[in-house]
C-alpha cells in the first residue's frame, strides 16, 4: 500500500461521493494490472490544477497509478452502469473499458471525477477487452485538449501511459491507458439506465445527487427536477452550437455521450471539418449521416428528449402533466440552440449588435462556402484580417456583393471596424487540429516513437487565438484526395 507521505507527495485528494449512491448503479472493481508501464505525455498544466505534483506523477509509484497499477489512499474504482441509444437503438451498456478511481476534491475545492480508460475488463465489456490502442488514446488527448483551448466544455486528458501489452485489434497493437477528468461521467444513459431498470426513488436519488453536483443553485422544491431539464438542456444548447461554430464533428451522438454536466465526452470518430458542407461525416460505421455536421442539433434535441422521458415520474404526479412539462421544456432547444449558435456567428463576422437580417447574412456566407468548397476555418481567419485573396470565393461576384452587404453592417454599428475585428480575432481560430495534422503526429508517434510532433502540435493547439506566425503551417488543409477520410470507434 501506498505511504501517507507519497499521497500527500502526489497530491490526491480523493472522495467517493458516487460510490456511495445505490449499488445498482455502479461494479465496484479494481483495474488489472499491467507488465511495464511507461508515461507517454503528462498535462503539467491540468495536474496543477488538480493540486498534483508532477515530479511525484513521474515517478515509478505515480505512474503506477496512472496505470491502475496502485490504487492512492482514498480511491475506491468502480464501474458505472449506464444504457444508451446508439444510432437510435436502445442498449444495456456501461463502462466497458474505464474505471472512476474517485473524484479529487481541488485546491478550489472544485470535484471531478479520475477515471482510468484502457484499464481492462469489466461487467460491462460486451465481449470486448476492456482494452485500448495507443493511438485512440493518444487521439483523444490531442483533440480533447484542443477542445478545451478553443474555449468549449470538455472532459480533458491528464495522462496517457503505454502498457506494455499488446492489443489485438485487426492487427497487434500497443496498449495504453488514458486517465480522463471529467465534472462528472454522469449521462444521459445513466439516467435511462435507472428509469429502465431502477426504482423511482432511485431515479429520485439519481436526480438529486446530480442536482447537488452540477446545480446547486437550483432550489429544494417541486419543480426541481423540471429545473434540472431545463438546466441541461441550456447547456446542451450552448455546448453543440460551439461545436458548430469552430466545424466540430463529434461522429458518434449516442445517448450515453451526452453529458449531464453539458462537457463534450468521447473521442472516437470525432474529427474536424475542412471543406464546408453540412452533410460531412468521417465516422466508418455512419452510413447514413445520422450524426452529420449539419444534424447535430437535430440529434442534440433528440438525446434531450430521450432524458427528459426518463424524469418523467418525477415531474408532476400526473402522467398527462408530466409529458406536457417535459415537451414545454425540450421544445425549447431549438430556440436555445439558434441563439447560441446566431450569436456566435455573428460574433466570427465582428457583429455586435442585433439586426434582423443577420441571419440572413450568415447563411448567404455558408451557402457560399459550400458551393465553392471553402474552407471553413480560414474563410473565417481570411476574413477576420482582410486577406481576402486567401479564400475562393474571392473573384466570384455573389461574394463581392456579400462583401459590399457585410461591411455596410460593420458601418451601422456603432463600435468602430477595428473593434470588430478584434471580436473576429477572438472568435475565429486560426488553427484547428487538422485531420492529417493529428494523423501526422500519430503515426511518428505509434509507429516511430517519436512523441515531438505532437508534442509541438498539442504547444500550437494550446492557444488557438494566438494568430502567430507559428500557426500557419498547420492552417493549411490535406491535400485534394480520392480516399476521404475516415474515423473509428471503439479502438
Amino acid at each position: 500500500m501506498t505511504s501517507r507521505k507519497s499521497i500527500i507527495e502526489t497530491g490526491w485528494n480523493l472522495d467517493n461521493s458516487y460510490a456511495r449512491l445505490p449499488k445498482s448503479f455502479f461494479t465496484s472493481l479494481k483495474p488489472i494490472a499491467v507488465s511495464s508501464p511507461k508515461l507517454i505525455i503528462l498535462n503539467y498544466q491540468l495536474a496543477t490544477s488538480l493540486g498534483l505534483n508532477v515530479k511525484a506523477l513521474q515517478s515509478k509509484d505515480g505512474v503506477a497509478v496512472l496505470a491502475g497499477n496502485q490504487i492512492p489512499e482514498g480511491g475506491l474504482p468502480l464501474a458505472q452502469a449506464y444504457a444508451g441509444h446508439q444510432f437510435g437503438h436502445f442498449n444495456m451498456l456501461g463502462d466497458g473499458r474505464a474505471l472512476l478511481l474517485g473524484e479529487q476534491i481541488t485546491p478550489l475545492g472544485e470535484r471531478v471525477d479520475i477515471q482510468l480508460k484502457g484499464s481492462g475488463k469489466t461487467p460491462y465489456s460486451r465481449g470486448g477487452d476492456g482494452r485500448a490502442t495507443l493511438g485512440s488514446m493518444l487521439r483523444e488527448y490531442i483533440i480533447s485538449e484542443a477542445i478545451h483551448a478553443l474555449g468549449i466544455a470538455t472532459t480533458r486528458s491528464l495522462a496517457v501511459v503505454t502498457t506494455g501489452e499488446s492489443v489485438i485489434r485487426e492487427t497487434d497493437l500497443s496498449g495504453a491507458i488514458l486517465t480522463r477528468v471529467a465534472s462528472s461521467h454522469l449521462r444521459v444513459g445513466t439516467f435511462q439506465y435507472i428509469a429502465k431498470w431502477g426504482t423511482v426513488e432511485e431515479l429520485r436519488v439519481l436526480a438529486d445527487y446530480t442536482l447537488n453536483r452540477h446545480f446547486p443553485d437550483v432550489e429544494a422544491d417541486e419543480s426541481c427536477y423540471l429545473s434540472l431539464l431545463q438546466e441541461v438542456i441550456k447547456r446542451q444548447a450552448g455546448l453543440v452550437a460551439k461545436w458548430q461554430m469552430v466545424g466540430f464533428i463529434h461522429g458518434v451522438m449516442n445517448t450515453d455521450n451526452m453529458t449531464i454536466s453539458g462537457e463534450t465526452i468521447d473521442y472516437g470518430p470525432c474529427a474536424f471539418m475542412d471543406t464546408y458542407d453540412p452533410a460531412t461525416v468521417f465516422s466508418s460505421i455512419d452510413h447514413q449521416g445520422r450524426y452529420a455536421y449539419g444534424n447535430q442539433p437535430h440529434i442534440a434535441g433528440w438525446n434531450l428528449a430521450r432524458f427528459a422521458e426518463t424524469l418523467l415520474p418525477l415531474l408532476h404526479v400526473n402522467q398527462e402533466q408530466a409529458i406536457k412539462l417535459a415537451q414545454d421544456a425540450v421544445s425549447n432547444f431549438t430556440e436555445l440552440y439558434h441563439y447560441n449558435w446566431l450569436t456566435g456567428m455573428r460574433a466570427k463576422l465582428g457583429i455586435f449588435n442585433e439586426e434582423i437580417e443577420d441571419e440572413s447574412l450568415i447563411n448567404s456566407l455558408l451557402k457560399m462556402m459550400q458551393k465553392y468548397h471553402a474552407d471553413y476555418t480560414n474563410t473565417f481567419r481570411s476574413l477576420t484580417f482582410d486577406a481576402l485573396e486567401d479564400t475562393v470565393l474571392v473573384g466570384s461576384t455573389e461574394f463581392a456583393q456579400w462583401h459590399e452587404l457585410w461591411q455596410a453592417r460593420l458601418g451601422r454599428q456603432e463600435k468602430p471596424k477595428t473593434s470588430s475585428h478584434q471580436l473576429m480575432r477572438t472568435s475565429n481560430p486560426s488553427i484547428i487540429p487538422r485531420n492529417h495534422r493529428v494523423e501526422a503526429a500519430l503515426e511518428a508517434a505509434v509507429k516511430q516513437g517519436d512523441y515531438s510532433v505532437m508534442e509541438r502540435f498539442l504547444d500550437v493547439l494550446s492557444n488557438p487565438y494566438a494568430h502567430s506566425p507559428e500557426q500557419d503551417e498547420y492552417s493549411t488543409p490535406a491535400e485534394s484526395s480520392t480516399h476521404p477520410y475516415q474515423t473509428f470507434c471503439g479502438t
